[in-house]
């Protein structure tokens, strides 16, 4: 009986600890990782290197204490940070060990994300949306061959689930179509009289923070350059405006620079945000770009800090 008892304890204890890690992973892993570990996300499509796919990494390919160590201090040259100062040592054990047995060993799906808890109330309202979202429907299938409420589901992932769950299956790669990062879930649709989605009413408060800033006056090509970077590459952390107050950047610990903000910018000059930009930022989620962006990029791009958020000292 005694055997017993405590066989039960030690059960319930790792138990414990298992729904500690996918607590832990769910809030601070899923948005680049993948929300059961498949690294099926935006993310992936832009950041270099991707972000690790555990479904598919045995076991002795990624020993534990190789996977503490990235989660602790993170990992050189790459979007991941170091949690040392977020975690515990405990909660860094336990999420390390809730990725090895629930995506690497059982394969498992994860729990739902799409709870009332997590913003998303009444997930049923955007059913039309499932059949893209689980690659029933290949997202390039022309529209004539769609039905009315496949169409309406086609808009509806495409402005509002593609942020978390990628670009959808295809028939044929290839830049199909043309999508915008939309880092905040929305509480709400509207279509309008032509089946078109309102991108703003019954949207959270984050939807304000995905609109790009209208540049007045005369706009040179350096400066529309660095605006398409700025806003394929950099929107989906510092948000659309610039102030990293969007869905992702308020997930992410430390959040993503506010390039709006004075008290930042007056210490930052032309040549610091280059650097920043080429090089990452260490035990932040901020990527070194200088592998994707040529230095005539980069320059681009902080020319259009410099004129859509906030003067750039030279």
């Amino acid at each position: 009986m005694l055997l017993l008892v405590a066989f039960s304890g030690a059960g319930r204890a790792e138990e414990g600890r298992h729904e500690l890690g996918r607590k832990i992973y769910n809030f601070r892993c899923y948005f680049c990782h993948g929300y059961s570990g498949d690294a099926h996300t935006l993310a992936t499509t832009y950041l270099n290197p991707q972000p690790r796919n555990f479904r598919t990494t045995p076991l002795d390919a990624l020993p534990l204490e190789r996977m503490i160590h990235s989660i602790r201090d993170g990992v050189a040259q790459s979007a991941m940070m170091g949690f040392a100062s977020i975690l515990k040592p405990e909660e860094i054990e336990a999420v390390a060990a809730f990725v090895r047995e629930e995506f690497m060993v059982r394969q498992a799906e994860n729990t739902r994300y799409h709870i009332a808890a997590n913003g998303w109330d009444n997930h049923e309202q955007y059913a039309e949306a499932y059949p893209f979202a689980r690659g029933e429907i290949p997202m390039d299938r022309p529209d004539d061959a769609l039905s009315a409420a496949e169409r309406r589901g086609k808009v509806l992932y495409l402005n509002a689930c593609i942020s978390c769950h990628d670009w959808g299956r295809v028939e044929q790669e290839g830049p199909v179509w043309e999508s915008r990062a939309v880092s905040y879930p929305r509480a709400g649709f509207v279509f309008g009289q032509e089946g078109g989605l309102d991108a703003v009413a019954g949207a959270s408060v984050y939807a304000r923070h995905d609109r790009v800033p209208v540049l007045s006056g005369e706009v040179d090509e350096t400066v529309r350059t660095g605006e398409r970077l700025f806003q394929q590459n950099c929107a989906f952390c510092h948000a659309a405006d610039g102030t990293g107050k969007n869905w992702i950047g308020q997930f992410l610990e430390p959040h993503p620079r506010d390039l709006t903000d004075d008290r930042f910018m007056r210490g930052q000059t032309a040549q610091s945000l280059a650097r920043t930009i080429a090089t990452g930022l260490p035990n932040t989620s901020m990527p070194a770009w200088k592998g994707m962006l040529t230095p005539e990029e980069i320059t681009a791009v902080v020319r259009y800090i410099d004129r859509a958020f906030h003067p750039v000292t030279p």
